[in-house]
């Protein structure tokens, strides 16, 4: 891939200072950038692009990272700069804005639910705010609307796999027939074959709850990434975009 393009290498420092930050500072960091469900009482709306440079963990940067460069790089010579970057930061938001969405109906069934059940929608609120539950409320609805309620309002999201996904999907409509070498798999695969089984399966985890990746991945902000980047990538196409007004 050569030298680090200048969109991406600005990227990768930015992305560094926020994990170095959060090692520092982790509890702060977390609750001032990570992103958090709307009525939350820690969010703010400038999460919704400080998220993407949170991680939690060093995996989790280490592959993010590594899949903004191995992926990102040719796009970002194909494109320039302004034009990547557009592109990045629009599918982080449009992962941020499904991711927010999904969470918003989660809270509200269960919200409905204890309702129903007789239990104040205030009561409710009172107790998340505050990062608790009622036990009791187990009892009354599933304990599945239960769950996804707690953890869409008190688990915020980190990452910049969002965007990262709408990049894998641009990368897979320009350069199909490129050959993917990946750990965990004997022989080399194409880009068009992995990339739409990968977003299936984060669609699959997202709608059943059953994650092959492991827990605490938010697979919605996943496929909302991957959605939003075709339908630049389509809209792009379609209307013929260049690259002239990007290098004004």
């Amino acid at each position: 891939m050569g030298r680090f393009t200048d969109g991406i290498k600005h990227l990768l420092i930015v992305n560094l200072l926020f994990f170095v930050g959060t090692a520092l500072y982790g509890d702060l960091f977390y609750k001032l950038f990570s992103l958090w469900y709307v009525e939350n009482p820690n969010f703010s709306a400038w999460q919704i692009v400080s998220h993407m440079f949170m991680h939690g963990g060093l995996m989790h940067i280490l592959f993010n990272m590594y899949a903004l460069w191995a992926f990102g790089t040719p796009l970002e010579r194909m494109w320039g700069t302004r034009k990547f970057l557009f592109f990045y930061f629009s599918a982080g938001l449009g992962a941020a804005l499904i991711h927010t969405g999904v969470n918003y109906y989660q809270v509200k069934q269960g919200l409905d639910a204890l309702t129903a059940a007789g239990i104040a929608p205030s009561e409710v609120f009172d107790l998340m705010d505050q990062g608790k539950y009622n036990e009791a409320w187990y009892q009354l609805v599933p304990s599945g609307v239960v769950d996804s309620m707690l953890s869409s309002f008190l688990t915020p999201a980190v990452g910049a796999s969002g965007a990262i996904y709408g990049i894998l999907v641009a990368f897979g409509m320009l350069f199909p027939n490129s050959e993917l070498f990946l750990i965990f798999l004997p022989v080399p695969i194409k880009a068009k074959y992995f990339i739409p089984v990968l977003i299936g399966l984060d669609l699959f985890s997202g709608v059943t709850g059953y994650s092959i990746f492991g827990n605490g991945i938010a697979h919605f902000a996943h496929v909302g990434g991957a959605l939003f980047g075709f339908i630049m990538m389509w809209y792009w196409k379609k209307n013929q975009f260049n690259n002239n007004r990007w290098d004004i």
